[in-house]
């Protein structure tokens, strides 16, 4: 037997309230998150890890580096050099042109069954009335 659920007016007073409330802890954790990237920007200089310790607390920036080709300039000179075979060909469907090409009657929507997925991303939203 399933239990029956309720939802009453003082859960949605409160999911209302948090939500409120995580916006502003946001804006402020982000606002404070610049400050401290500011401080180091000056103290240890820009991209560089540091530390800090006030009172019972440390404050540390970890700074991550992640390096990826610029595919243009790259695609360009690999071609220079004649290494195309380090050049990935990618065969992506193209979901704008699929979809004007079945608008247009072109292709029907039945020969691509079983190649589209469709996801779904419930939300809840509570307002003040």
């Amino acid at each position: 037997m399933t239990k029956t659920r309720t939802i009453t007016e003082d859960m949605l007073a409160r999911f209302h309230e948090l939500h409120r409330r995580r916006k502003e802890i946001d804006q402020e954790m982000n606002q404070l998150k610049e400050d401290f990237h500011a401080y180091f920007d000056e103290q240890v200089g820009t991209n560089v890890k540091g530390e800090l310790i006030e009172g019972n607390f440390k404050l540390q920036r970890q700074v991550r580096r992640s390096d990826r080709f610029v595919d243009d300039a790259t695609i360009s000179r690999l071609e220079e050099l004649n290494m195309e075979d380090l050049i990935k060909v990618v065969k992506k469907p193209d979901g704008d042109k699929i979809n004007a090409a079945v608008e247009l009657g072109l292709l029907n929507e039945r020969d691509l069954d079983g190649c589209k997925i469709s996801k779904y991303s419930p939300a809840i939203t509570v307002k003040e009335v």
